[in-house]
């Protein structure tokens, strides 16, 4: 007994065919792919276990087990309510730039965004200064006590006839934000 196979395929056939075996490709490759990926997935994660591991053992051999570092009571500005840790902020700033023999030329409290949390507080202000006094003013801000971190600097040349402080004065605006401890009074 023989079998004869005898395929005479018309045109339609041969593309849906075609068509077929291309899919079949396609999911083939779409599977490989998501094993590369998952492979690549669960690597990166051991990588990362592995780091925390390394960290998580440091930390128990420095003493701190279980304890998230607190910061002194000096880096907070201390007041009952939000806008007078503002104005705590303000004053902070101004004995800064005051220092530097420059007097702010605008401060305001800027409202908190969604990020923030509700025991932060933020400030715009504006002056001009030379770069030498700039330089050390922002690190005095980033690096004292209370802390205050600067989220924006703002920096152009003074034009025209305006004069500052110095020949080559900038018009300086910096976004401050800092961190306030509720006191109870």
């Amino acid at each position: 007994m023989r079998i004869d196979f005898d395929l005479d395929l018309d045109r339609e056939q041969s593309l849906a065919l075609g068509a077929l075996a291309l899919l079949m490709a396609c999911c083939a490759a779409a599977v490989v792919f998501a094993l590369g990926s998952w492979s690549e997935a669960a690597e990166e994660a051991a990588q990362r276990r592995a780091i925390l591991a390394q960290v998580e053992a440091a930390q128990g051999r420095s003493g701190v087990r279980g304890k998230a570092a607190i910061a002194p009571e000096a880096a907070f500005f201390a007041a009952p309510t939000q806008g007078q840790a503002s104005a705590l902020l303000q004053a902070h700033l101004t004995r800064l730039v005051v220092a530097r023999h420059v007097s702010v030329t605008t401060s305001a409290a800027q409202p908190t965004t969604r990020e923030d949390t509700s025991d932060v507080v933020r400030l715009r202000a504006t002056f001009d200064m030379g770069l030498a006094p700039l330089q050390t003013l922002l690190y005095e801000l980033e690096t004292g006590v209370p802390y205050v971190f600067v989220d924006t600097l703002s920096v152009s040349p003074l034009r025209g006839g305006q004069r500052g402080p110095e020949p080559s004065a900038l018009r300086v605006t910096l976004d401050l934000r800092a961190l306030w401890r509720r006191i109870r009074i």
